[in-house]
């Protein structure tokens, strides 16, 4: 990527935090002289061993448990499957049922496919339109054989908070185990697993500005689950292999620092978040607030921009220093939605347009305004080359590929001044090579020879033009109800059914 002309902007903290330099400097040490074996019997082992069990009140103290209760992973995916296949594994003699949610992180997802087809039967419960658990459809579901519900505490896409307190009193209720991915909501609000009714729970570092490749996972005591695998007495067995002292005495600093800051955190970056949405809401037209308006966490604000594919959106905020992540992938003529808003019920088209942006503790008023004046440019000249005429008819578009970013910015900047309408698109899936930019310049067909020529006087260089006559699954879903709702006349922002109250 060629150099910035902006300050960089890290609008995705949902997906992984920067480390916090506090977290650094408790790590350090255990990289160098204080490197020994936990295990070791000698003062140099017996240093890691103390710092590990430092970490391990830490973690526990920030979900109100004992340190006994907490066990140190590689992750929040090793936690998920350690505690569901553990579960299921130790407890097959009881039943075989499991009852999971439709919009769960594929660590759990995919864990309950494996045990699928190792013979035990899962119930994937719905959710309503905000993306909250049908505390109605959790009963239902509950049958004799019935060993374990995982329901996660806050979803990663959209920001929603689920009822885990009536959902364990349920589980308790029936004398069935009860898991939570927490991974998302531990250290941005309180958690408490005896307030919430859980027995075990999914933690990362990397979400909490802890170092990657480190978790834990609380497991009541007294309850009996299987290893994962098999080696030594590390975990007291339930996680063996030497443990990683650097990462864990990491993760314990994180989550001391998450206790401490999170009412002012929480707080800040609400308030951040509300902004992010009224200003949105306020100058763009056509958006959609997906998830609950007061049952989500306080830094994620899912959105879609109809008539824009989110990945094209992504793009062209990469370009500019912003980063931020989609709702939808692109491949070659479609768009791969994802199965939380599928499962939430929202129409193709406004999941093929959703952006998640989370905000960090770097995040700023700033940062904010000068993010959406750059959105509303964005989705001001990707909505002008959109194919799809007023009376719904459809209009070539032409696709120009470069070998890199820098002759992409030449090109735009060059455009931006002419009389031309274009805008920047990810590349289908189909376009893509290794050796092109996954970005490109679109227009309609009709204006192909007068870019093409552009470029050529400023000695521009582009790979190809392509032709494109359809449009993707997510857009096509779209065209007759966005006609209905005559979408090209001028107004000011909707305000969608999740507004931030002023």
């Amino acid at each position: 990527m060629p150099p910035r002309d902006k300050k960089t902007i890290y609008l995705d903290h949902a997906a992984t935090t920067p480390i916090h330099p506090q977290v650094l400097e408790a790590m350090l040490p255990f990289f160098k002289k204080s490197f020994g074996n936990p295990s070791s019997i000698y003062s140099l082992g017996k240093d890691a061993r103390a710092a590990v069990e430092i970490a391990r009140t830490k973690v526990a103290k920030l979900i109100g448990v004992d340190a006994s209760e907490i066990f140190f992973t590689s992750g929040g995916t090793e936690a998920d499957n350690l505690a569901i296949m553990g579960t299921a594994l130790a407890n097959k003699a009881k039943g075989s049922h499991i009852i999971t949610s439709a919009i769960e992180h594929h660590a759990v997802l995919n864990t309950c496919i494996n045990l699928e087809e190792k013979g035990f039967r899962v119930s994937y419960v719905p959710v309503d339109k905000y993306g909250m658990v049908d505390l109605l459809a959790v009963k239902k579901a509950i049958t004799d054989e019935t060993i374990l519900i995982t329901i996660m505490h806050a979803n990663n896409e959209v920001g929603v908070v689920q009822p885990l307190r009536e959902i364990g009193a349920i589980a308790k209720q029936r004398g069935i185990i009860f898991h939570t991915d927490a991974v998302q909501s531990v250290g941005k609000i309180p958690v408490d697993v005896d307030d919430l009714n859980v027995d075990l729970l999914s933690i990362a570092g990397h979400k909490i500005y802890g170092p990657k490749g480190i978790g834990a996972l609380y497991i009541r005591n007294g309850l009996q689950i299987m290893p994962s695998f098999f080696g030594g007495h590390q975990e007291s067995g339930m996680r063996p292999g030497t443990e990683n002292v650097p990462a864990i005495v990491g993760l314990g600093a994180a989550c001391e620092i998450a206790l401490h800051d999170m009412k002012k955190q929480s707080a800040s970056l609400k308030k951040l978040r509300d902004m992010l949405q009224k200003q949105i809401e306020k100058r763009i037209p056509n958006v959609n607030v997906n998830g609950h308006v007061k049952e989500r966490l306080p830094h994620i604000l899912s959105i879609a921009f109809e008539h824009c594919e989110a990945e094209s959106i992504i793009a062209n905020l990469d370009l500019k220093g912003i980063y931020a992540s989609a709702g939808a992938a692109c491949t070659a003529g479609s768009v791969k939605i994802s199965h939380v808003l599928s499962g939430m019920n929202i129409p193709p088209d406004i999941a093929a347009s959703t952006v998640r942006f989370s905000l960090g503790r770097s995040t700023t008023e700033k940062d904010i305004l000068f993010t959406v004046d750059l959105l509303e440019e964005i989705i001001k000249r990707m909505r002008s080359t959109y194919p799809i005429t007023e009376d719904g008819g459809l209009k070539s578009r032409c696709i120009i590929t470069f070998s890199d970013s820098r002759e992409l910015l030449s090109a735009e900047k060059l455009l931006s001044k002419k009389d031309v309408t274009f805008s920047l698109i990810a590349l289908p899936l189909n376009l893509r090579q290794p050796d092109l930019c996954t970005t490109g310049i679109v227009c309609f067909w009709e204006d192909k020879d007068a870019v093409v020529d552009l470029l050529k006087k400023q000695t521009i260089k582009r790979r190809d033009a392509h032709r494109v006559d359809g449009y993707s699954q997510g857009i096509r879903a779209g065209v007759k109800r966005h006609i209905e709702k005559d979408f090209w006349a001028e107004k000011p922002g909707k305000q969608s059914k999740n507004s931030v109250p002023e």
